[in-house]
């Protein structure tokens, strides 16, 4: 007979199974795009077996299997918490020593691995689905192999998680009125974005976010219009802080990169500004629309708020298919976007998924607005629990828990789009100062 969290993780990979198989070929590959999206990966049986669920991350199931988490972890503080690893980050399957023991042990405190496993010394297939659970829940590639990013998570103290847990819970709370019917969550420590509807997970994707320096915000907002084939006018910021030092690197940036200098309604030759003075920062710079050098790619999601955010396609894909996606100058990339807005349009009028595909091929600028706008929450949630009793954890990326969580971000770790030829582009982002 299935356990709940069997059938759960079950229904979770079916449902995204099937979405992935819905997305046209020129979604699912490189196709017509700069870079793939990295579905196979992010998407993966192995990934869903143990980290996905159709649970909404703001969700009253999600704060009451966070409570009881917060009391697991009170019990595994006051029985000792675990010992840190040492010596682990290269193991593999087949190796051998002291340094497996430490990792059965530390695993088996946490109930990633049976402790029927026992204590040998060899890191065996038992030790590797065990590594690949604790990695799924730590947000880190599912390799199976130690690194030292996961040795690093691993070493994290028991009572620094139960702090974080308790921090979370709270934040878990403050979302527990009715959110709607429909909406969006994006998970800013997470890198996550989920939509939902009647309680339930309907797409997930991965979601490029704030830099450290240039964070996304929290907030609620709400998607209200589509705007497929986007130009970009490049933020006085960006200008300032990206756009003028790559050109005095490279005078072919802007034209390789496909921008415009306006300047009295005029377009003026990149050859004729001065750019290593001020002069650069008086005029207004649009990049083309097209899905492979366009910054915002084949789509731009408006979602009114003070910040000067939204959400967008974009035409460095390969990035989700990294550990590490805080790249942003504040707005958020969205992966497999083509499904994304789908779901958004999907009760306005005239707007079903053939009308999806003619708009973005057509090339031209057009624009959709939602007939019932959508919520969107922009949240910060670095410590979860789901009904399956899976806990969830990522890095304090922005400093906010308090807590002083270790970071794992400082370890290397390989990344998907460490073997791409990534083009050099700024990113989309709020008006700094």
């Amino acid at each position: 007979m299935l356990t709940q969290a069997h059938t759960t993780r079950s229904l979770g990979f079916a449902l995204l199974a099937a979405v992935a198989l819905t997305l046209p070929a020129a979604a699912r590959d490189a196709g017509g795009f700069a870079q793939a999206e990295w579905a196979q990966d992010y998407a993966s049986p192995a990934a869903m077996q143990v980290q996905r669920s159709l649970t909404p991350i703001l969700s009253p199931q999600t704060v009451a299997a966070t409570e009881q988490m917060v009391e697991r972890y009170r019990d595994i503080v006051a029985r000792g918490g675990w010992r840190p690893v040492s010596g682990a980050d290269r193991l593999r399957i087949g190796g051998r020593g002291p340094a497996v023991a430490a990792v059965r042990q530390r695993l088996i405190v946490t109930g990633d691995l049976d402790p029927v496993a026992g204590t040998s010394g060899v890191y065996d297939s038992y030790v590797a689905a065990a590594v690949k659970r604790f990695q799924a829940r730590h947000g880190l590639s599912q390799t199976g192999q130690m690194s030292l990013a996961t040795q690093q998570a691993m070493n994290v103290p028991a009572d620094v998680r139960l702090r974080q847990l308790e921090t979370n819970v709270v934040r878990l709370r403050s979302y527990a009125g009715n959110l709607g019917n429909r909406f969006v969550i994006t998970n800013i420590p997470a890198a996550l974005v989920q939509t939902v509807e009647n309680g339930q997970v309907v797409t997930l994707h991965a979601a490029g976010v704030g830099k450290i320096d240039r964070q996304s915000p929290i907030m609620n907002t709400k998607a209200t219009e589509i705007n497929f084939n986007p130009t970009w006018t490049v933020p006085a910021s960006i200008v300032k802080k990206d756009l003028i030092p790559k050109m005095q690197k490279d005078p072919n940036y802007l034209t390789d990169n496909k921008i415009r200098i306006l300047g009295n309604g005029q377009e003026i030759s990149p050859k004729s500004v001065n750019w290593f003075s001020d002069e650069g920062t008086r005029y207004t710079y649009r990049q083309d629309s097209g899905a492979d050098f366009n910054s915002m790619g084949i789509v731009r999601i408006n979602i009114p708020n003070p910040h000067g955010v939204f959400m967008h396609d974009t035409n460095t894909k390969g990035v989700f298919g990294d550990d590490f996606r805080f790249i942003s100058s504040g707005c958020v990339r969205v992966q497999n976007v083509r499904e994304y807005i789908t779901w958004l349009l999907k009760d306005t009028p005239g707007w079903g998924r053939n009308e999806v595909e003619q708009a973005i091929e057509s090339g031209k600028r057009i624009d959709a607005r939602l007939s019932q706008p959508v919520p969107v929450y922009w949240t910060y949630i670095t410590a979860w629990s789901t009904p399956d009793g899976l806990v969830q954890f990522r890095d304090d990326i922005y400093k906010r828990d308090g807590v002083n969580v270790p970071s794992t971000i400082s370890a290397p770790t390989p990344v998907a789009s460490a073997e791409q030829t990534m083009p050099e582009t700024f990113e989309p982002g709020d008006e700094e100062n």
